[in-house]
């Protein structure tokens, strides 16, 4: 495996099964991490100084229709030390939970709050989980591919 990216190694070496699938696309590196390790993941990817991925850039949510999976959460990464991106993705079924990641990254909050507000991912462990952007009293998730467009 010497030809994988050390993160990519590192991240198959500590976790094996749960590192799914690996995508290369234009420079950039895509792990699929199985959704029960994702805590586990984000905070070794972290705190590993070999690997030190130390901001959360972006979390974000995707409905899907008619796929084995109903969401993805996507994490990019950024090691400002090495200047290097990391995109973790873990696709979720129709339950569409998964943990949060604020106790890694407090910069997360806002982000997950969003991905909930907008396509109904709830993150357990978040702090606040509440909509964001849209009223309290809306119902539904606008983001998500079923979504009435009229009402």
């Amino acid at each position: 495996m010497g030809s994988e990216p050390r993160e990519v190694e590192k991240v198959r070496e500590r976790f094996g099964e749960a590192l799914k699938e690996v995508v290369y696309f234009r420079g950039e590196d895509t792990l699929v991490v199985a959704p029960e390790k994702i805590l586990e993941i984000c905070q070794f990817l972290k705190d590993d100084p070999e690997m030190g991925f130390d901001l959360l850039v972006d979390v974000t949510g995707i409905h899907f229709l008619e796929r084995e999976y109903s969401y993805e959460v996507v994490y990019h990464l950024l090691s400002l030390a090495r200047r290097r991106r990391l995109r973790l993705r873990v696709r979720l079924g129709e339950a569409g939970e998964i943990d949060s990641v604020t106790s890694v990254w407090r910069g997360a909050d806002w982000h997950e709050r969003e991905a909930f507000d907008l396509v109904g991912i709830r993150f357990k462990g978040h702090p606040d989980l509440r909509r964001i952007l849209m009223p309290e009293d809306f119902e539904g998730h606008p983001l998500r591919k079923d979504f009435a467009l009229e009402q």
